[in-house]
């Protein structure tokens, strides 16, 4: 039963890709491809995040993490938070389990808003193409409003979280 409960929303999807093949064949085929797909994804890029991961918890000690990315870490903390975002490889999915690992050596949660939000919107990659597309002017402009915004969306989330929530996140973090 508690298989089940944990896996409610694989199940569903399954459920729905066999209701779809079943009502239209072709519709069906395209999404169950779609879904192996994905999963395949997944299975590619998972392992070395995990790898990467498990790395950075054996060599950054966490009063390293709490110096400069805890709580007190003010400039220098939000300076890493979007170098470490920005210089990431992956897409956003793969930025939750670095940053509960983030989490649970002491990041404050401010920080790690930052780094996940750059990671969505400020990669450099991402960068190179816009500038190369759009040019340097809308992209320098974009650049400085996307890291304005997102400064201002983890400061005010950091201050609205109650002491209750921000223990909840930490030892969700710690258990995962």
């Amino acid at each position: 039963m508690k298989i089940l409960k944990r896996y409610r929303s694989s199940i569903i999807c399954l459920i729905i890709l066999i209701i779809m093949y079943l009502v239209n064949r072709e519709i069906g085929r395209v999404a169950i491809e779609g879904t192996i797909e994905n999963i395949w994804e997944l299975v590619k890029l998972v392992p070395p995040v995990f790898v990467l991961l498990g790395l950075m918890d054996v060599w950054v000690p966490k009063e390293k993490m709490i110096k400069y990315m805890g709580e007190s870490s003010n400039f220098i903390g939000i300076l890493l938070a979007f170098i470490m975002g920005a210089f990431a490889a992956g897409p956003l999915y793969a930025a939750f389990p670095v940053g509960a690992m983030l989490l649970r050596k002491g990041a404050s949660i401010k920080n790690v808003m930052i780094f996940t939000g750059t990671w969505a919107a400020c990669k450099v990659p991402m960068l190179l193409i816009e500038v190369s597309l759009l040019g340097a002017k809308f992209t320098i402009v974009r650049l400085v409003v996307e890291m304005i915004g997102i400064i201002l969306v983890a400061e005010i989330i950091s201050r609205v979280i109650n002491d209750e929530d921000r223990n909840l996140i930490y030892e969700n973090a710690k258990n995962l």
